[in-house]
């Protein structure tokens, strides 16, 4: 540890640098039924509150017309001294009211309750045309207006950040754009900060289903939505807004949103965004320990003091170096993993093809063998037919010979009785020729 650095600490401790800075003492804070633009910055948070500031009334402007704002008038003195001091107090309390009443602006900074996040509170205009209107105009003219500003993202609503208080708010904050007949695409954008009671699953579930409620043909869409609902948490309050042309915006980045467009924008701009919430985050947490510095270096009066900030000066130069060159370690670390990431979804989308491949060679495989077994089958049921058929035959031609055995027998049976007869028939007529002849010698005999 560097001796600038360890000085740093020690004059922190000693005079108290835990106190937020100055710039929040007696302002106003985000509340609930506020709405307003929520801008996230870049570590300088009053740099990026001026910003803001021109920025929303150069547009503003174009669409309202100038603001008319009126000083309010100044009570004389000669009145004030005829009157009693309790006259005088009850009088000046109530032009102080009415002060404040003529006095509010249509743009006021709050304190949002987090680092390197702004809060702008409007009054008497739509927060969400108003940004989308900004964003259209520096995705056409890609001029880039803002140094420290990152995004820009409209409140049109506040509840408390309680779920219950969220699911009665959003049941009646969505129904112009998702309760039958109305519907649309749509994706959910949720950020909580110094909130530890919001789980964003459970938060992006039950907005899912409140939203599926109000009309079944509501779809999610995380590619190319028709609509974005954006909700940011901060503390205990809840802020919402519904907005088109998120992703064609950047997700409202005013930085992203003004640089050219590329062949691999979409992509590198998406990428892009995802760093600078990264940076954002870490900024945020670098910012605490800026705001103890800032305020060290405002009850700083001291000769000794004024040494120790030069000290403290030099070793946030060099801390500056060295976050800058670890930063730019981070992104070539977010850029390796990226490519890492491609790569193995390249490597996914490879062995899914081959599976494909494979499952499709095994699904051909099986339909040849369940045509081989057809075949086999339709084999086995001509062969057994076939064999029916010979059997059939055989029976036939047994029958043809036991037929013809029959006739056979039949016929030597005709034989043998023709047989018979003839020698019955020959019998006699040898009885005949010999009855003749001795019926011949009869009669000589009785002749002589």
């Amino acid at each position: 540890m560097s001796e600038a650095q360890d000085l740093r600490k020690r004059s922190k401790k000693r005079y108290g640098g835990g106190h937020r800075s100055k710039k929040y003492k007696g302002s106003r804070e985000l509340e609930v039924g506020m709405q307003g633009v929520l801008i996230t910055c870049n570590m300088n948070e009053r740099k990026c509150t001026a910003e803001a500031f021109n920025l929303l009334n150069e547009y503003a402007d174009q669409l309202y017309g100038p603001e008319n704002f009126k000083e309010p008038e100044e009570s004389s003195s000669e009145e004030e001294d005829d009157e009693d001091v309790e006259a005088a107090l009850k009088k000046e309390v109530k032009q102080l009211k009415a002060s404040s009443g003529k006095r509010q602006r249509r743009f006021q900074a709050m304190d949002s309750g987090a680092n390197n996040v702004i809060f702008i509170k409007t009054k008497n205009l739509d927060p969400e045309k108003l940004v989308h209107h900004i964003l259209s105009d520096l995705h056409i003219t890609k001029k880039n207006k803002s140094r420290v500003i990152l995004r820009m993202l409209p409140v049109s609503g506040t509840c408390k950040a309680f779920q219950e208080d969220m699911d009665k708010y959003l049941s009646v904050f969505l129904e112009p754009w998702f309760k039958a007949p109305n519907q649309g695409s749509y994706q959910i954008a949720f950020k909580a900060r110094n909130s530890s009671h919001n789980k964003r699953d459970d938060i992006i579930k039950a907005l899912a289903g409140l939203v599926g409620k109000m009309n079944p043909k509501n779809k999610v869409d995380l590619t190319t939505p028709e609509l974005t609902i954006i909700v940011e948490v901060i503390k205990s309050v809840c802020c919402v807004s519904v907005v088109r042309d998120y992703t064609l915006y950047r997700k409202y980045n005013l930085q992203e949103v003004a640089k050219e467009e590329g062949p691999k924008d979409g992509k590198q701009g998406e990428v892009t965004t995802n760093q600078e919430e990264i940076k954002s985050n870490q900024e945020e947490k670098d910012g605490k320990q800026e705001e103890i510095k800032s305020n060290q270096e405002e009850k700083d009066g001291k000769q000794e003091e004024i040494k120790s900030n030069q000290e403290e000066k030099d070793g946030k130069q060099e801390e500056i170096k060295s976050n800058q060159e670890e930063k730019d370690g981070k992104q070539e670390e977010i850029k390796s993993n990226q490519e890492e990431k491609d790569g193995k979804q390249e490597e996914i989308k490879s062995n899914q093809e081959e599976k494909d491949g494979k499952q499709e060679e095994i699904k051909s495989n099986q339909e040849e063998k369940d045509g081989k077994q057809e075949e086999i089958k339709s084999n086995q049921e001509e062969k057994d037919g076939k064999q029916e058929e010979i059997k059939s035959n055989q029976e036939e031609k047994d029958g043809k010979q036991e037929e013809i055995k029959s006739n056979q027998e039949e016929k030597d049976g005709k034989q043998e009785e023709i047989k018979s007869n003839q020698e019955e028939k020959d019998g006699k007529q040898e009885e005949g020729k010999d009855a003749p002849k001795t019926d011949r010698e009869g009669k000589g005999e009785e002749e002589k």
